[in-house]
């Protein structure tokens, strides 16, 4: 039982790192819209393998050396912030371009997400705090409304329902945008511009931060 507890924590906290709006879901919806779905659900693969990167790294204390390094954290913000700004640009360049027909051509979510991912200290420093509670043997208190329980931690269960939590919301993430963009005429291309944005704000917010940091 404390297994099946374990691993539905797991899924929670993987919705939680998966789902709230930023640059990685910014790609996937992109992806998702321009080239199907298909397309969204393989950038999601991209993300989620840079978790995993960062699922060892945290776990062989090599991830450490970051929290500790401004130069480094800004360093990667600074090329997080380019790659950010040129993936805004191929956002507004696809939804100009969008046929509805698009989505027959191959796409680089995968890289895309996947490079964005391992260039966001933000995402490695979410495994240095939050992440790490995952490894470390112990407990945990989990509330989600009146519902409180305390699980326990460092256990394949809870890493497991982590990684599944993550791949539930990519692969439905993508199928509702696509079924909501067969439905509404304008629906990809605004939905491509909309990410366009995001990663341009995100690309100059990492710009800034490393110029701070730097």
């Amino acid at each position: 039982m404390s297994s099946i507890v374990a691993a539905v924590a797991g899924v929670v906290l993987g919705l939680s790192l998966a789902a709230p709006p930023g640059p990685m879901n910014a790609v996937i919806a992109e992806e998702s819209v321009v080239r199907g779905v298909r397309a969204g659900v393989s950038a999601g693969l991209g993300a989620m393998s840079a978790d995993a990167c960062f699922l060892v790294l945290a776990w062989v204390g090599v991830a450490t050396v970051l929290r500790d390094a401004p130069r480094l954290q800004g360093t990667l913000l600074a090329i997080g912030g380019l790659l950010l700004l040129v993936f805004a640009f191929d956002a507004v360049r696809d939804a100009r371009r969008f046929t509805p027909d698009a989505e027959a051509s191959g796409g680089r979510g995968f890289v895309k997400a996947f490079s964005l991912s391992l260039t966001n200290p933000f995402q490695l420093l979410w495994w240095l705090t939050v992440g790490v509670t995952l490894l470390d043997p112990g407990t945990m208190a989990l509330s989600l409304g009146p519902i409180e329980a305390t699980i326990a931690t460092g256990s394949p269960a809870i890493v497991a329902g982590f990684f599944a939590g993550i791949a539930i919301w990519i692969t439905a993430f993508p199928a509702v945008l696509v079924a909501l963009g067969r439905r509404i005429d304008g629906f990809a291309p605004l939905v491509a511009v909309g990410s366009a944005a995001v990663l341009a704000a995100f690309g100059l917010l990492f710009l800034y931060r490393a110029a701070v940091a730097l």
